[in-house]
């Protein structure tokens, strides 16, 4: 796997910035009560990472040590007026949706977070895709949350009917309180599919090498893990 691809994978599994590092928790709880919200915030995040770490990338070498945050911090916040702009401009009905949330995604950590642990230390093409990674792993983040939420709060995806009429949607899952139950339950299931899998490898480990755990009663002195009392 080449770098750039690395990339793409550590910030959609590895780092999954909503799931793994708990990161950007304010647009995650306040936009996601209908999925077309979770995608639209997720791809505008996604946009302004790529683009500034990009520019932040080209200008590593300009910016001063001392003032790098704030420089940081120019650069995010020019991207995302450009970015607002644009929705305002071409999708005028998720940029009333997203409201406030998109001028905030200056002071968004995953953004300050990437420019300063990598993109203002590496090349301008692996800090684009890292910036893809990051994006895609927030936006499929958001868009999951979304989807639960809209499907149970108004048994809606997208916008269309997809629960039968007698179906009487659960309001609390489209409130604030929601997000926290649906989020709580989609790590608690990523982390046991996470513990069975270490599980199986950890087996699968033992059966290969012959190890029963049973280091008192083992014969192999080269083991690396027995210990000779």
């Amino acid at each position: 796997m080449n770098k750039c691809m690395e990339r793409v994978y550590n910030g959609i599994i590895k780092e999954n910035p909503t799931f793994v590092l708990m990161l950007g928790m304010c647009p995650t709880m306040a936009v996601t009560s209908s999925a077309i919200n979770g995608l639209g915030m997720g791809l505008t995040t996604t946009a302004v990472l790529i683009l500034s770490n990009m520019l932040i990338s080209l200008l590593r070498k300009v910016i001063p040590d001392k003032v790098r945050i704030p420089g940081f911090i120019v650069v995010v916040a020019s991207v995302v007026t450009i970015i607002q702009f644009l929705l305002e401009a071409f999708i005028p009905s998720l940029y009333e949706s997203l409201g406030l949330y998109i001028p905030l995604i200056v002071v968004n950590c995953i953004i300050l977070g990437r420019a300063e642990a990598y993109a203002s230390k590496n090349p301008v093409l692996p800090s684009a895709f890292d910036g893809l990674g990051m994006g895609l792993g927030f936006t499929v983040g958001l868009t999951a949350i979304a989807i639960f939420r809209e499907i149970i709060g108004s048994g809606t995806i997208f916008g269309a009917q997809i629960m039968p009429e007698s179906y009487e949607p659960v309001s609390i899952f489209v409130l604030a309180p929601g997000a926290f139950f649906v989020l709580a339950a989609l790590i608690a299931v990523q982390n046991q599919i996470k513990i069975n899998k270490a599980k199986a490898i950890g087996e699968k480990t033992q059966l290969e090498t012959g190890c029963g755990s049973d280091c008192s009663h083992c014969g192999n002195s080269a083991c690396g893990t027995r210990k000779d009392n």
